[in-house]
């Protein structure tokens, strides 16, 4: 995972007014529902991610707070000011999209100079502008080249520069790195992440990848079918999860359903079909006696001890076989099933002291605080 950098924004998120505010946003394109009355708010220096699979209205949502759409109903407000109908041109946000759109005959100085000419600026204010935003990107030594002489990494670079120039209040990204390989959008992540932190603007991107939003955000908003499932800091997002949905699609996870009841102190027993007994937490926005009869637990792959011989524990301890191993270097993924019937992915650290193979009898172990129990959808 790239480096974590997060700004102070993660503390002031009791600001009275957010840097961008939807209030009730709707958005059909005909019958099809893109976004439906969503409410969202971004603080002021925030960085703000929009996490979700395709198709599930989180580039709309961008493009409504850019200007590019117009809702069908509710407000776009841009630091307490309704822009809902207000031109994207007119509006204090800047768009840095995947294809970087860079004019090819521009060289880099020339492109991220043009939005200031349009705006009739003085030469001498624009060539101090664009110096500046060289400098924000360390673009300097590239002001005379085309963009096809430059590297992806490079060309996303002059793309920031060209949309920080004209000094934004709100800076949008849209898939920001997902043209570049593996390596170098790790390096972009971190340069992105101080970028922000440099500046102290808010920053709203759109991305499906849940590793890069984990990475870079104060807060994500995780989507599905145009609604909002969950709004909460990275470790609230990945550690507790309020649907099956949020859960499933944040890293990797298990999830094996049953009939819960809950037990005191706040934990969850969990029948499977098979009848497997699983202890988990109950999740902590529900009370006492609130949990659903219908639930599903989810335990994440690293959280799932494995051993060749019995533990000393009795709590969600299952007999199993190795079906499928994958060695990723620094961890070995297994696949287990249990004598029960259950399937089961494992994350272990490779360690030499643990030979494991397909066809290994194993027992499987986890902490009921490792798991937690959530409402069937």
């Amino acid at each position: 995972m790239a480096q974590t950098v997060h700004s102070a924004a993660t503390a002031a998120t009791t600001v009275a007014q957010p840097d961008v505010e939807l209030r009730q946003i709707f958005k059909a394109f005909g019958p099809d529902v893109a976004v439906d009355h969503l409410d969202l708010a971004v603080q002021p220096g925030e960085f703000f991610s929009i996490l979700g699979p395709s198709g599930c209205g989180k580039t709309t949502t961008l493009r409504l707070i850019a200007g590019f759409e117009t809702p069908t109903s509710g407000d776009v407000l841009i630091q307490g000011t309704n822009v809902s109908k207000v031109p994207a041109h007119r509006r204090p946000v800047n768009t840095v999209f995947q294809s970087y759109a860079l004019f090819g005959h521009m060289t880099v100085k020339d492109n991220i100079a043009f939005g200031l000419k349009i705006r009739r600026m003085g030469s001498a204010q624009v060539r101090d502008r664009v110096v500046e935003a060289l400098r924000l990107v360390q673009m300097e030594p590239m002001a005379n080249r085309y963009p096809a002489q430059l590297s992806g990494g490079q060309q996303q670079r002059v793309a920031l520069a060209r949309a920080l120039v004209n000094r934004p209040a709100v800076m949008l990204l849209d898939e920001p790195l997902g043209a570049l390989d593996q390596k170098l959008r790790k390096q972009m992540q971190v340069e992105l992440a101080n970028l922000h932190r440099q500046l102290g603007i808010s920053f709203i991107m759109v991305t499906h990848d849940q590793e890069e939003a984990l990475s870079l955000s104060d807060r994500i908003a995780v989507m599905n079918n145009g609604q909002i499932e969950q709004v909460g800091t990275p470790s609230e997002i990945y550690d507790q999860p309020r649907t099956p949905f949020v859960a499933d699609f944040i890293g990797e996870t298990n999830l094996l359903s049953g009939r819960g009841h809950q037990t005191p102190p706040a934990q969850v027993q969990v029948t499977t079909p098979s009848g497997l007994q699983v202890l988990a937490r109950a999740p902590e926005q529900r009370s006492e006696g609130a949990l659903p009869e219908q639930v599903v637990v989810s335990v994440r792959p690293e959280k799932i001890n494995l051993s060749l011989t019995a533990p000393g524990t009795l709590t969600n301890c299952y007999q199993g076989e190795v079906r499928h191993l994958m060695y990723l270097g620094t961890h070995l993924h297994c696949v287990v099933q249990l004598s029960s019937g259950e399937t089961l992915t494992v994350r272990q650290p490779n360690r030499a002291d643990t030979p494991i193979a397909v066809g290994t009898p194993v027992y499987i172990h986890w902490a009921a605080d490792d798991c937690l129990a959530l409402a069937a959808a």
